[in-house]
């Protein structure tokens, strides 16, 4: 039955990616077709095709590799100088800039002069290309807001989970009591496990950052604290000690390892799932992007410890860069844990939230063959042709995306090495949840 949930779950994953996918792709496709940009293909997959209808002047289709898809436009890239494919080149840098303008040019028909995607102005080749990823974007950020408003989160509560019996700094690496340590403030005010908070020195929360916060705030103060006792209030009286605790960072995070000396009440938090509201879930979503943020610039200092995971013997971290395939591993994992269905969907669904996320970071680079990388030779082409205006100069033309072409395939190569080391390590070494 495990194995049969772990296949189901990868199963799962795979159609998400293929939406995902479709989705990102329709996003290239709506915005071509609405500027008049002829597109012969729109696909889903890569490799041999599995089928496929042409409808209008657009195959669509569906291949047999779900890891990526394509729509392709007709001029791509401009002609040559003298308005024609130029002659093939001995050189290998200039063969990869014809090679990319033929291609851009398969297929041209009668009347598609006027259907190229070179000829429409810089800013609707910007809307075409951000199209794609921001689709993602948006799927992102339905999907999680699906989850947070309506199914929640996992987070700490203002209910009891347990009472320290005695103020124990926390960069000490021991849970036992001593003599010689003072008894904890919570347990002299009568606190006990499953006791919900519901207010602090007259402010009342359900909200354990905040409740956390205003007890680092008041070290030393005599405050009465408010709880819920098997359906009643009843008021404690608490001396807020001072202690050595975990320091936490602007979002509210801990940071490991380092400590501050702030107010301390002596009590553990349960966890929960708690359904979020609209300005909290676009709060923890602005985290999360910004996480998301760093990750992707930190991304090559990573390698060095992704490689030892996948060919030495070093720790597979938590953070560490994985692709689709440990993805799936993921989705199958989620779908074998012992928790209620419900949050097993909100898992999952967060999974394919987090993809999409990526997929729109990454795509937002400005690097070709990128998404990114189009953007910003058109948004140089505009800069080029209104500065030419404004000093009265002749009109530049469109800027040769194709010269950039020997780049686009050092970077593309780059890509690949990338991914083919995480596939290794998520096959030999894969991140696992708990």
């Amino acid at each position: 039955m495990t194995t049969l949930m772990f296949i189901l779950g990868i199963v799962l994953f795979a159609v998400g990616l293929l939406f995902s996918i479709a989705w990102h792709e329709l996003g290239h496709l709506s915005t071509a077709k609405m500027f008049g940009i002829r597109v012969p293909q729109y696909m889903v997959g890569f490799g041999p095709t599995l089928f496929s209808k042409k409808k209008g002047d657009t195959e669509y289709g569906v291949k047999a590799i779900p890891f990526g898809g394509y729509i392709r436009m007709i001029g791509m890239f401009p002609p040559g100088p003298d308005g024609r494919l130029e002659a093939r080149s001995t050189s290998p840098w200039r063969g990869m800039i014809e090679d990319a303008r033929s291609a851009a040019f398969e297929e041209l028909q009668p009347g598609d002069d006027k259907r190229l995607f070179y000829t429409r102005k810089p800013w609707k080749r910007v809307i075409v290309m951000f199209a794609g990823p921001f689709m993602n974007l948006i799927l992102a950020v339905v999907l999680f807001l699906t989850v947070l408003m309506g199914f929640g989160i996992s987070q700490q509560t203002t209910t009891v989970s347990s009472v320290s019996q005695c103020v124990i700094s926390q960069s000490e690496n021991r849970d036992d009591c001593t003599k010689a340590d003072p008894a904890s403030p919570a347990a002299a005010a009568g606190l006990r496990a499953g006791d919900k908070i519901v207010a602090f020195d007259g402010v009342r929360t359900d909200d354990w950052d905040r409740l956390s916060n205003l007890i680092r705030a008041n070290p030393g103060e005599d405050v009465p604290v408010v709880v819920e006792r098997k359906g009643e209030e009843v008021t404690l009286h608490a001396t807020i000690a001072t202690n050595k605790v975990a320091k936490k960072d602007s979002n509210g995070q801990i940071v490991q390892g380092e400590y501050v000396t702030a107010g301390f009440l002596g009590f553990s938090a349960a966890t929960g799932v708690v359904k979020q509201d609209f300005g909290q879930s676009v709060t923890w979503m602005g985290d999360r992007i910004g996480d998301a943020v760093d990750s992707l610039a930190a991304l090559p200092a990573k390698i060095p410890a992704l490689w030892d995971a996948a060919f030495g013997d070093g720790p597979r971290e938590a953070d560490s860069p994985m692709g689709v395939v440990g993805a799936a591993r993921v989705g199958g994992e989620i779908a074998t844990l012992d928790i209620p269905p419900t949050q097993q969907l909100a898992m999952f669904v967060m999974l394919v939230a987090g993809f999409n996320l990526s997929l729109f970071l990454f795509n937002m680079l400005p690097l070709l063959p990128l998404d990114g990388g189009h953007i910003a030779g058109a948004l140089w082409e505009s800069l080029r042709r209104s500065t030419a205006k404004v000093l009265r100069r002749p009109d530049p033309g469109p800027f040769d995306v194709a010269k950039l072409m020997p780049v686009a395939y050092v970077v593309a190569g780059v890509f690949v090495c990338f991914t083919l080391l995480v596939l290794v390590a998520d096959v030999v070494n894969p991140v696992r949840i708990t």
